[in-house]
């Protein structure tokens, strides 16, 4: 019996200690399970309540949404630390971090999208209240730009009036501000951009990039005038500092959708998260694609349409509070069916009759060309491609020393360019084949200091350096079988050995050309408040350029003969040419600004600056002299030397909005500019100096914003460029063959003095303006915003050619975009329609090579609509 009771006991005991332990298990998995709940209340920064904000768990799918008092409350099972993100449609999406539960509630604060009058800027390498900047910058968010269709570089001339950029291609792109910066037309690689091009503080020496889609960006800041003291390479018109949103440690994405006519498509996302701890990673990719807008009769296929694909990751490493390092990478490359010009028209030139474009297609059979350049049609028998990949890797590094940063960006970019184009524009296959194959490595250093020196002194000082290797390889120039009729100049004598069969039958020239250049520099800018509300702003560069060229080009095909008689006919058609030049020079260069800013609503300031543009080297084929040799004297361009003086208001005259004005006077000496010859083997052009040239204008841009419910801009520029002295300048094509009496004989000539002249590409008034109402709604359970919105950019009339001409002019033009949609704090889905008037506007005119009186365009698009979709979690 007593056995038997212990062993009871001894069983209850086991009993007891299984149900402890069963119970413990219960209760920890209770424990481990438990719906913890976090309460809060959603505020601005006035204080009053947010109503309807979205609350989500990071890391989950749980969200809730605030009351109309701005009250919330969400239950998780993750035990704090843990992330909750609030967000609501006209504030910033913000994280809190939940440190641990509490009974009472949280007290979050949203802060409110930048007012059009609080909106930072990086331009002076430093954050700064945009309106306190003693500078003329033009600022576009990320979103805005995106919501404007405007998703490169391209589409923002539309929204910034003194933005200029025609582009018959990639490589052919002209990016100017205020008419300054870039040679007009078919370009030259030979030469410096004025006009500075910056992502992420990388400098992009290649126009090509301003082609190119953008991804993920934050802000653009679109300087104007010279900022060589802030920048790390020379920039004589402006700037564009262009910023990328950074990964965060939080986990975020994005996903954007584009659809529309021509079977346009475009994909966008990113994906930004934490991959250990402080280093954070995110990948963002951009696809493009549209059918072209210009159909080819003759190969019954378009042209001009859009095959873009471009990826950018990068790396964010935060060890502490005073280091940030950052290692991005990216690459854009590009197939689209081509950018053709359509034939915009015919002018009799100065020539004799026989050597007018009329005549020389009739004497090959063919039919006059039909000039209806608007039905966007065109008959090439050259298939036209423009490929290209652009890309690089950089690293940023930013140490927090004293009350300053010390910042360091390296990087490495590299463009490749394979294109084809049919430039005689038509079915005669005259210059049949032009294709400009080029490869460009940059390797760029700037390291700088920018901060506060003491509580009235603060400033920038760096150093620069940026080596280039750009090559042309075997870059092809080729005529076909008509090409003798255009270049025969009568039907007797020696000229008649053009009509030797076969002479010029795919007969051209091979270049293998190669610029190896090296920029170094060293800059500083100081800000001095030396009496209250008064400052001084002194800067300094020293840079110094040096350019080796090495120049290849053989002629190949054609009839082979040792008939001398037909051997100097090709020759004059096309010729070898050689040679190598090396140059360098140094400048200092250099500004100083006062600026008064009594209150925080006035910034009145004043500019003196010089600025300079290297020396540049002609890689296009030269002209040749009398005895059929390169003239080598054009081999070598001068520098281009410039003294601007600006007089600047940046005001607020209520509460959201701004009105800013600035008068400006540009005054250059030996202007760089493009000079397109008759001669074929130079179709390119090439780089001659203008004396000097003075641009002037005055510029007034306007914002309002209320509240939430609306927000209005407008923009109006007035510029006046022109060559106050340009004594050797090239005809235009309708003074082609132009004769005067030299010691009483006719003497044809190949120049005029065309002092007085406007400059190419400006117009003499600029305007844009915009407008977005909104009103709260719901679409399902989801809370946002209804909104119609608005721009319209007007341009008037400019020359587009180096040299005055009656006919190389496009005419005014008026653009009118609109979009209608919702948008919430996640989702926006909304139409649009650019260009709604279809209006027909051409954005360039050059003249056929040869000057035969034929000239072409380069087509704007037409009326294009579509929606977008775009979601964020």
């Amino acid at each position: 019996m007593l056995i038997l009771i212990t062993k009871q006991s001894f069983n209850n005991k086991i009993m007891k200690k299984s149900l402890l332990i069963l119970f413990s298990l219960i209760l920890s998995a209770g424990v481990a399970f438990a719906q913890n709940k976090v309460t809060g209340i959603i505020k601005s920064a006035s204080g009053t309540p947010v109503p309807n904000a979205t609350v989500l768990i990071r890391g989950t799918k749980i969200t809730t949404f605030a009351n109309d008092k701005g009250e919330f409350s969400i239950t998780t099972e993750q035990e704090p630390p843990f992330y909750i993100q609030v967000s609501s449609v006209g504030y910033k999406a913000q994280d809190f971090q939940v440190l641990k539960f509490q009974d009472t509630p949280l007290e979050l604060t949203l802060v409110e999208n930048a007012q059009l009058d609080e909106i930072v800027v990086t331009s002076r390498r430093r954050s700064e209240v945009l309106q306190d900047v003693p500078i003329a910058i033009s600022v576009i968010g990320g979103q805005a730009a995106e919501n404007a269709g405007a998703f490169n570089v391209n589409r923002l001339k539309e929204l910034v009036p003194s933005v200029q950029l025609y582009a018959s291609n990639a490589r052919n792109t002209t990016l100017n501000i205020r008419g300054l910066g870039s040679t007009f037309g078919l370009t030259n690689d030979g030469i410096d951009p004025g006009v500075g091009f910056y992502v992420d503080g990388v400098y992009q020496a290649r126009p090509a990039a301003t082609s190119t889609d953008f991804l993920d960006i934050e802000q653009i800041e679109i300087l104007r005038g010279p900022q060589g003291t802030l920048f790390g390479k020379n920039t004589t018109a402006g700037a564009f500092n262009i910023t990328t949103t950074k990964p965060t440690q939080v986990p975020t994405a994005k996903v954007e959708l584009n659809v529309g006519n021509y079977n346009f498509m475009q994909a966008k996302t990113s994906v930004s998260g934490a991959v250990a701890k402080n280093l954070a990673a995110k990948l963002a990719i951009s696809g493009t694609q549209r059918d072209g807008t210009i159909w080819n009769t003759s190969e019954e296929r378009r042209y001009s349409g859009q095959n873009n694909l471009g990826f950018k990751g990068q790396l964010y490493f935060t060890p502490s509070d005073k280091l940030q390092i950052l290692l991005s990478s990216d690459v854009s490359i590009q197939h689209p069916a081509g950018y053709p010009l359509v034939i915009a028209g015919v002018t009799t030139t100065e020539r004799s009759a026989y050597r007018q474009y009329a005549k020389i297609i009739s004497d090959l059979g063919y039919e006059q060309p039909k000039i209806d350049p608007f039905s966007r049609k065109i008959n090439t028998n050259t298939p036209w491609k423009q490929d290209q990949s652009i890309g690089g890797i950089s690293l940023n590094v930013d140490y927090k020393i004293g009350n300053g940063t010390l910042t360091s960006t390296t990087a490495w970019r590299f463009w490749n360019w394979d294109p084809t184009n049919d430039r005689d524009f038509s079915e005669v296959s005259a210059l049949t084949k032009s294709q400009g194959n080029s490869r460009h490595d940059q390797y760029s250093q700037e390291v700088r200091y920018a901060g506060n020196i003491s509580e009235k002194v603060s400033g920038v000082i760096g150093v620069f350096a940026l080596a280039q290797n750009l090559k042309g390889l075997s870059q092809t120039e080729e005529v076909g079988k008509d090409q003798w009729r255009f270049v025969q100049t009568s039907a007797t004598g020696a000229q008649a050995g053009y009509t030797t069969p076969g002479l010029l039958d795919g007969f051209g020239i091979k270049t293998n050309s190669t610029i190896k250049s090296l920029s170094t520099a060293i800059f500083a800018q100081a800000d001095w408040e030396f009496v209250e509300h008064l400052h001084v702003l002194p800067g300094l560069r020293f840079t110094y350029d040096k350019k080796d060229v090495d120049y290849d080009r053989t002629t190949y095909g054609g009839l082979q003969t040792t008939d001398a008689a037909l051997l100097a006919l090709k020759a004059a058609v096309y010729a070898n040419q050689q040679f190598n030049t090396s140059t360098d020079n140094n400048n200092l260069s250099g500004n100083i600004t006062l600026s008064y800013r009594p209150t925080t609503k006035l910034n009145v300031y004043g500019t003196f600056s010089t600025a300079y543009k290297p020396v540049g080297v002609n890689v296009g084929g030269l002209p040749t002299t009398s005895n059929g040799t390169a003239d080598l004297s054009l081999a070598v361009v001068k520098p281009e030397y410039v003294q601007h003086y600006e007089f600047g208001l940046k005001t607020k005259p209520v509460k959201g909005s701004i009105v800013n004005v600035t008068a400006f006077n540009t005054d250059i000496k030996d202007y760089q500019t493009n000079v397109q010859s008759p001669q074929l083997g130079v179709n390119r052009g090439y780089l001659a100096n203008a004396e000097k040239v003075n641009v002037k204008g005055i510029e007034i841009d306007g914002s309002y914003q209320l509240e939430r419910f609306l927000s209005i801009n407008a923009a109006v520029a007035y510029l006046d460029g022109k060559y106050k002295k340009f004594t050797n300048a090239p005809l235009p094509l309708e003074e082609t063959g132009h004769t005067e009496l030299v010691n009483g004989t006719a003497t044809q000539v190949a120049f005029k003095d065309a002092s007085g002249g406007r400059l190419p590409g400006i117009s003499k008034w600029n305007t844009s303006g915009g407008a977005e109402f909104s009103a709260p709604g719901r679409v399902g359970s989801r809370d946002g915003r209804f909104f119609i919105a608005g721009d319209v950019s007007y341009r008037s009339e400019y020359s587009s050619n180096p040299t005055p001409s009656k006919v190389l002019n496009v005419e005014g033009y008026t653009l009118i975009n609109a979009r209608i949609g919702f948008k919430s704090d996640k989702i926006s889905i909304f139409g649009w329609s650019r260009n709604i008037g279809n209006t027909h506007y051409f954005e360039q005119l050059q003249a056929a090579a040869g000057n035969s009186g034929l000239y072409a365009g380069v087509l704007g698009d037409p009326r294009t609509y579509g929606a977008t979709l775009r979601y964020s979690f």
